[in-house]
Order: structure tokens, then sequence, then C-alpha cells
């Protein structure tokens, strides 16, 4: 029998931790000079984004690294101490990436930001397991630890004529204890990688797991404030022909993918908000 008989199909299923979704996290603007992301969610507390010193956000990149390892950690069978080890040339091809020097270092700078990034909570994330608000700092990583190749390696990297320093490597991973213990709590919310990856647009990928949050807490039809909803994404864009102008080509490509029925903006006197209609049935699947 072939190698390939013998490989394990790959998991398209994306398990994120529900709580996490709920709160924004990553900028979707990258040029985006904010020291911060604020926020209060609506059942209360208070959720701080604090780039490390020197450091930026995180951005779009690193939006599709964090769903790229949530999946893998749901394809490695959730291990108890949330190591994941992975090539990044891999890792890379499963985002659906080009394979250079340039999103090596990509990669590089997005793992460390997750493992740097402090996520700061006052009784904004919901410690599902613990059933309490947690108000303390944590972050998406504990530990990243990228090596070189092998030198018996090196005969390979003719393939990379664009690497010098930054040739390809294997990294080690670990995902934050939290964010473990809500996924192993089953207090989570479940997207399709390839139907994530297939949308072109990093609002469109945020709205769509926002979707499906608002899906398993019994919502197929969504109603939000436009400026609610920008908190939420988190969007720069605060005038609402401004922020219309951004979400509509989003909104145009969730309902060609099928994963909306319809997006509609509403005016209610001099409010603006947003309502969602899912398609019928699991939009992961």
């Amino acid at each position: 029998m072939s190698e390939a008989a013998h490989r394990k199909p790959v998991s398209r299923t994306v398990v994120l931790d529900r709580s996490l979704e709920a709160l924004p996290v990553f900028r979707l603007s990258d040029s985006a000079e904010e020291a911060a992301i604020a926020y209060e969610p609506d059942d209360g507390g208070r959720w701080r984004v604090l780039p490390a010193p020197g450091e930026r956000l995180p951005g779009t990149f690193d939006q599709d690294v964090y769903v790229e390892l949530m999946r893998r950690y749901h394809e490695a069978g959730a291990p108890a101490d949330g190591v994941l080890t992975f090539t990044l040339h891999a890792f890379l091809r499963s985002m659906g990436r080009r394979v250079d020097g340039r999103t090596y270092e990509q990669l590089r700078s997005a793992l460390h930001r997750l493992l740097r990034t402090a996520l700061e909570s006052d009784g904004a994330y919901l410690d599902f397991s613990a059933g309490r608000r947690l108000t303390a700092s944590f972050s998406v990583l504990t530990a990243v630890q990228i090596d070189r190749r092998r030198f018996s390696d090196r005969d390979q990297l003719g393939l990379f004529p664009a690497l010098t320093n930054s040739e390809p490597g294997d990294a080690r991973v670990a995902l934050g204890p939290a964010v473990r213990a809500n996924l192993a709590a089953g207090h989570t919310v479940t997207v399709s990688s390839q139907r994530y990856f297939a949308l072109s647009s990093p609002v469109a990928r945020r709205i769509y797991r926002l979707v499906e949050l608002a899906r398993v807490q019994g919502n197929r039809t969504w109603r939000i404030g436009l400026e609610r909803l920008a908190d939420q994404l988190p969007l720069v864009q605060r005038y609402p022909s401004h922020l219309q102008r951004v979400l509509q080509p989003a909104h145009e490509m969730l309902v060609a993918a099928g994963i909306l029925t319809t997006a509609d903006f509403v005016q209610d006197g001099r409010n603006w908000f947003v309502e969602y209609v899912a398609e019928i049935g699991r939009a992961h699947v």
C-alpha cells in the first residue's frame, strides 16, 4: 500500500473557545497603530489586548495563524499539555499561503505575537470549566520554540533561493491553559477551515466566526448595533457610512459562500443595526 493510502485525511473542523470568540483579539486593519484594544462586553467586565513593548497588535495574518493552530489542536486530539509540533512549510500550506522567505518570517512573528500579547480580562472572559469570569492576564500561547533545520537537511535549502537566515524550520508551541480548559469543558464554537480560508476578506472571516457563535447560542438571526459590531470585530472606522463600506463586501462574500442567507443594514431613528440571517443547517460541515 502506498504512503498516500496510509496518510490520515486532513480534518477541516476548527473547534474554538466560545469565550474568546466573543471578544476582540485581532485588529482587522494591519495599518492601525492603536496601542491596545479595549472592549466592554454587554454582560459586564472589561477586556484589553496589550501588545508587548515595541510590538504591534495581532492583525489579520495572526488571526489566520490562530485559526490554523486551533484546527491542528483539534486534529491532534486536543493534547492535554497543549503542545503542537509542525513544520513552518506545512503550516503555511495548510493556510493556503505562498511559501517563501517573507511568509516564513510572517509566521514566526505571528507565533511570537500570540505568545507575547497580553489578553487582560477583568470579569470579561468566562472560565466555563470553573463557572466564573476570569480576572487575570493570559495569552493564546504559553511557549514557542522554532528550530532551524538540521545540518543534514541543508541540501534542501536550494529549493528556497530567497532564504538566507530565514530557512525553513520546525515549530513547537503550547496552547494556553485558559483556552484549553474551555475547549475541554465543551464551551466551544465550530467552523470549517475550508470555508474560512476560502473567504478572501479578513472581515468576512471574523464575521463568519461571530455568526457561528450566535448560532451555537441559539440565534440563527442575529441583530447587533453597527457601532457595537465595530467594537466586537474590531474595526477602526466609526462613521456609519464608513463602516457600511467596509462591511458590505464582506456581507456579499458571506452570502455568496452560503454562510449567510441575508445581511442587512437597518436604520431605526438615528441608530444603525446589522441583521444577519445564517443559512439553515450547520455552516461548518
